[in-house]
């Protein structure tokens, strides 16, 4: 038995590891202490740990009622090949608020801390240079910008291609993305050498320029009517909420069936309801608000009596809007302390400790109705007008016409109210399209977006062209009719070889029995066989000309018949008309040419056979300006055809 292959050397010879992918919708951020002045690990660890205590502080004063969508801002001390850096990962889940924010808070910690040096990217890498694309230098690209951008003194600095060679040889560097170690030494040996542009950095930070105000704008404020118990849990531990909000929204068959037990037997029974504003992101909001969701059985009653006996009156309508929440926030909670993959998280497993207190200490009780009403929330209940999106407004701004007023007047009654029900988001979509018309008016860009170097423009002649007519110069040729493309197909939709130009015999004999416009390839490959001799040349000539036969008499080679041949092709299709309808209509005496039935049918079953992909049958009913619909059954196909 042959032993293993000792060509193969595994993980040896240059093996670097396995290439780092960070999971979805995560970002992660290192903070390095990069200084000539501190070179002991004792320096450099006490001011780490003064950067670790500062960010505390400065998250505790920005972000008292925030809400972290999954995870927040953390650091934790680690070292690796011999440096010592704070370390953070984040999974922001659907609110890229987030992230931003973290961004943020990473500035504000380097315009504190001058000797520190911070990396941050995400799940699409240097996500700061994707906002900045249309302000980037050409040689910054994707490929090499792994460790060359860095966030320092509150600006974002670039570590240059002359500063790749700083510690290896006086040459020109070749592009490439750099080492965590050749960085370093960058910033260490040559920091005056990186780049800072201003252009460059207001794209990067663009949706930072509304920042610390913009903090506590992505809270949204609601009242809503939940169980008591539920009231209780939610003023202990506001935060609660994103997780019960997820549960809800990411909700399965399976996490449903804890709904459907009785009231009794639920964590929070519907006996005693409670008005509470409870505190949102707009983002959890959203994805609260915009759910259907099916009434659970021990909902339904509360429901249909609110509805009932409310919902004619003035208070009705907002009533049962304030019980629906309340019931998809009490699901939640419900499907949330039920699911066993939520038992890691901290701020769940706090939420079911105070449900445990309250169990057993007889000193607890649940809030009363005053002390409900003297909770700092109150009866705050914010505005919901930034939902709101005018979709005339909307497209007006895809257009790039945001700033213009539709000059039409309204056909089916009034316009409605112009503007966006939040003019971040009307902002940040104007910039969008900003952006993208840069891109797509920029005739030097790539397919990446990049511009093309001259080296790869194909400017080859082709020996050809000077064959071409005058006339036809201009022509578009990838949507101008070629009979030579047509007839390659027409030939192998047949089953028949390719007929290519570069494959034409010179000689005097084959331009001499060669015809334009039929039999080309079948006499070429007659007159090959001729030649060789072979003991199957004759069976193969016989096959052909019998192939050839056919296709003569069918009038499939007939690619550029001429009037005699079409009137020839006339007589016989009106002859056969004739002995199977009988006599011919006179109207069809005008007609130029009838269309051949077999050559018709194959062209579709071709088609057909196709399945809605790609094929030899659609090529050659696009190069004639038909578009036929996918097939969508057997019946009405077979009844076309017949």
């Amino acid at each position: 038995m042959e032993g293993p292959n000792e060509d193969f050397k595994g993980f040896e010879d240059g093996f670097t590891g396995f290439p780092k992918h960070l999971p979805d919708d995560c970002v992660e951020y290192c903070l390095y202490v990069i200084s000539s002045k501190l070179k002991s690990p004792k320096d450099i660890l006490g001011q780490l740990e003064a950067v670790k205590k500062e960010a505390l502080k400065l998250t505790d004063s920005l972000l008292k009622e925030y809400i972290w969508q999954r995870e927040s801002f953390k650091l934790d001390l680690k070292s690796g090949k011999g440096k010592m850096y704070l370390y953070g990962l984040t999974n922001y889940g659907d609110s890229v608020e987030d992230e931003w924010l973290i961004v943020y808070i990473l500035r504000e910690l380097s315009n504190r801390f001058p000797q520190l040096w911070i990396k941050v990217v995400d799940t699409d890498g240097e996500f700061l240079l994707v906002e900045a694309a249309n302000a980037l230098p050409r040689w910054l690209t994707p490929e090499i910008a792994d460790n060359r951008i860095w966030i320092h003194n509150n600006a974002l600095r670039i570590i240059p291609l002359s500063a790749d060679s700083h510690s290896g040889p006086k040459t020109a560097p070749a592009p490439r993305a750099l080492k965590l170690e050749e960085a370093h030494d960058a910033i260490t040996s040559t920091p005056d050498s990186l780049i800072r542009s201003p252009l460059i950095e207001e794209e990067a930070f663009y949706r930072l320029r509304n920042y610390p105000a913009q903090i506590n704008t992505t809270l949204h404020h609601a009242v809503i009517l939940m169980p008591r118990k539920l009231a209780y849990v939610l003023h202990a531990r506001p935060v609660s909420i994103a997780p019960a909000v997820e549960a809800f929204y990411l909700r399965d068959p399976i996490a449903l069936k804890t709904l459907q037990r009785k009231d009794s037997d639920l964590i929070f029974p519907i006996r005693d309801l409670v008005a509470v504003s409870t505190r949102f992101t707009k983002v959890l909001y959203a994805q609260l608000k915009s759910q259907q969701f099916s009434t659970p059985i021990a909902w339904v009653d509360t429901l249909s009596k609110v509805d009932t006996v409310e919902g004619t009156g003035t208070l009705g309508p907002k009533r049962y809007d304030m019980l629906e929440m309340g019931m998809k926030v009490t699901s939640g909670f419900e499907m949330l302390f039920a699911d066993p993959k939520y038992g890691d998280n901290r701020t769940v497993r706090e939420a079911k400790i105070l449900l445990e207190d309250l169990a057993t200490d007889d000193s607890l009780a649940l809030p009363t109705d005053e002390e409900i009403a003297g909770w700092k929330e109150g009866s705050r209940e914010d505005d919901e007008s930034w939902m709101d999106i005018n979709f005339v407004d909307f497209e007006r701004e895809l257009d790039g016409e945001g700033k213009q007023k539709s000059s039409t007047p309204a056909v089916f009654g009034p316009e409605p109210p112009s503007g966006f029900g939040d003019a971040k988001t009307q902002a940040d979509l104007r910039k969008m399209v900003e952006r993208f018309e840069s891109f797509l008016n920029d005739e030097d860009a790539g397919i990446d977006g990049a511009e093309m170097d001259d080296m790869d423009i194909d400017d080859d002649d082709d020996d050809d062209s000077e064959d071409i007519d005058d006339d036809s110069e201009d022509e578009d040729k990838d949507v101008s009719f070629d009979e030579k493309e047509f007839a390659r197909m027409m030939r192998e939709m047949m089953g028949m070889p390719s007929e290519e130009p570069d494959e034409v015999v010179d000689s005097p004999s084959a331009s001499a029995t060669a015809p334009t416009s039929k039999g080309h390839r079948i006499e070429e490959i007659k007159s090959s066989d001729e030649g060789d001799g072979a003991d199957g040349a004759s069976e193969m000539r016989e096959v052909m000309e019998k192939l050839e036969a056919e296709l003569n008499e069918a009038g499939a080679l007939n690619l550029d018949p001429t009037p005699s041949k079409l009137s020839a092709l006339k007589g016989k299709a009106k002859a056969e008309k004739s002995s199977k309808d009988g006599d011919l209509d006179d109207e069809s005496d005008g007609e130029e040419i009838d269309i051949d039935f077999n050559l018709a049918k194959n062209l579709l079953e071709s088609f057909k056979a196709q399945a809605g992909a790609a094929g030899p049958g659609s090529n050659l009913l696009g190069l004639m300006g038909m578009r036929l619909p996918r097939d969508e059954g057997d019946s009405e196909s077979t009844t076309q055809y017949k």
